[in-house]
């Protein structure tokens, strides 16, 4: 009897250990996927220090959705009469964001002749994400600042 209530003991705390380490991983990880709606702009002076901020202009909106390997995104700018918009895939790793834009606008598509993968910094928390772009000697020049929204 004894030999049982200790296995069963032992199964209790094994059990235990495995939830907690499952709840401290979902509570440090946090996944890019969702929808996503762009709130400010930061420059940068000299790779590292953020030198200015800037609020979206009135009435503009950028928003991105990811999903399952798949990006999209779309902007509205105001006193445009044409909407811009783009579509791809991607993937991050610790602190980098890698978009493949394969389709989209006019100008996106423009664009894709000379570009299609484009690399950022990322800045990744719960509810709130930079895509920073770089330099071709890795120092930060500007982001854009995103929020999650449902």
């Amino acid at each position: 009897m004894k030999k049982l209530f200790g296995l069963a003991f032992l199964m209790l705390v094994f059990i235990s250990a495995t939830e907690l380490t499952d709840h401290e991983k979902s509570a440090t990880f946090h996944s890019i996927e969702g929808t996503w709606e762009l709130v400010s702009f930061h420059h940068y002076d000299d790779g590292v220090n953020i030198s200015s901020t800037e609020p979206k202009s009135e009435g503009y909106r950028q928003v991105k959705m990811y999903y399952n390997g798949k990006v999209m995104w779309s902007r509205y700018v105001p006193n445009e009469s044409i909407g811009r918009f783009g579509y791809g895939s991607y993937y991050i790793t610790e602190d980098e964001l890698h978009e493949t834009i394969i389709y989209g606008d006019a100008e996106m598509m423009k664009a894709l002749d000379t570009l299609t993968e484009f690399v950022f910094e990322l800045d990744l928390k719960k509810d709130t994400y930079s895509q920073i772009s770089l330099d071709e000697e890795g120092n930060r020049t500007f982001s854009e600042n995103y929020k999650r929204i449902d």
